[in-house]
């Protein structure tokens, strides 16, 4: 019975049912389960194996620099962000609604760190992520343009439910290149969401991209449909040095 209803489970692609249900039998032969119970539990977790599983493969396939969820980062020593806005943002309703993310800080702030965070989350929700730094964007964009290949490329980039472009402001981007971005970016107005991360005030974006009249283009494209984070404070990544620091100095006036 149980080798016949193993074959079955592997037509219909049930592995984890198939894994699990031994165990199951033994536990349900000892207490009052009902058939209705058990589907519904085997069920439950078969979507749940499937589930976990897309989101492992799509999230080895975003190419994120570090894998980091909301609960390892530390609000409390970054009150400037808040907290209730950024789970709100963790429901994934800006996918839905192909509205954009924009953190702005300083260096080390932990717009990075956010931004893994939430396409963490909606790679747990199937959907389709990538990770790109602003950098090495540009030298993926122009190699495209010079092997002829460039609206491939724009099309692959502009086909993921959500994008994150890191960095924005560390380098300044030519002229070409900055043409070749707000390509990217108005292939993605109100079609899809766009997480990037930014050190420079939007004031100033004409110098990273070497013309004010593009930068305000991918400005207006970038902020129409867009929530906006402030990130003020101490480098997140050196606050433990800090901490320790405060902790040595603290014991040598005692």
């Amino acid at each position: 019975m149980i080798e016949e209803l193993n074959k079955k489970l592997e037509i219909l692609d049930l592995e984890h049912i198939k894994e699990i249900l031994p165990d199951y039998i033994h536990r349900t032969s000892k207490e009052n389960i009902t058939l209705t119970e058990s589907l519904k539990y085997l069920l439950s977790e078969e979507i749940k194996y499937k589930d976990d599983r897309a989101a492992e493969g799509i999230i080895k396939a975003a190419n994120f620099p570090f894998r980091k969820t909301l609960e390892d980062y530390d609000f409390k020593f970054q009150p400037s962000v808040n907290e209730n806005q950024i789970r709100e943002l963790s429901n994934l309703s800006f996918i839905e609604n192909n509205e954009n993310v924009v953190f702005v800080g300083n260096p080390g702030v932990g717009k990075t760190h956010l931004a893994v965070a939430l396409a963490i989350e909606a790679a747990k929700h199937r959907k389709s992520v990538y990770f790109i730094t602003c950098h090495n964007l540009m030298l993926k964009l122009n190699k495209a343009q010079k092997e002829n290949r460039l609206d491939k490329q724009l099309q692959h980039l502009a086909q993921y439910k959500l994008l994150i472009i890191d960095e924005i402001g560390y380098l300044p981007v030519d002229h070409q290149g900055s043409n070749l971005f707000f390509q990217l970016i108005a292939k993605r107005y109100m079609t899809k969401s766009t997480i990037v991360t930014t050190n420079m005030p939007f004031s100033r974006w004409g110098e990273v991209f070497s013309d004010n009249t593009l930068a305000s283009a991918v400005l207006d494209r970038l902020l129409h449909y867009s929530h906006i984070i402030r990130i003020t404070g101490n480098s997140y990544r050196i606050k433990d040095k800090i901490t320790e620091c405060d902790t040595r100095t603290n014991k040598y006036n005692e």
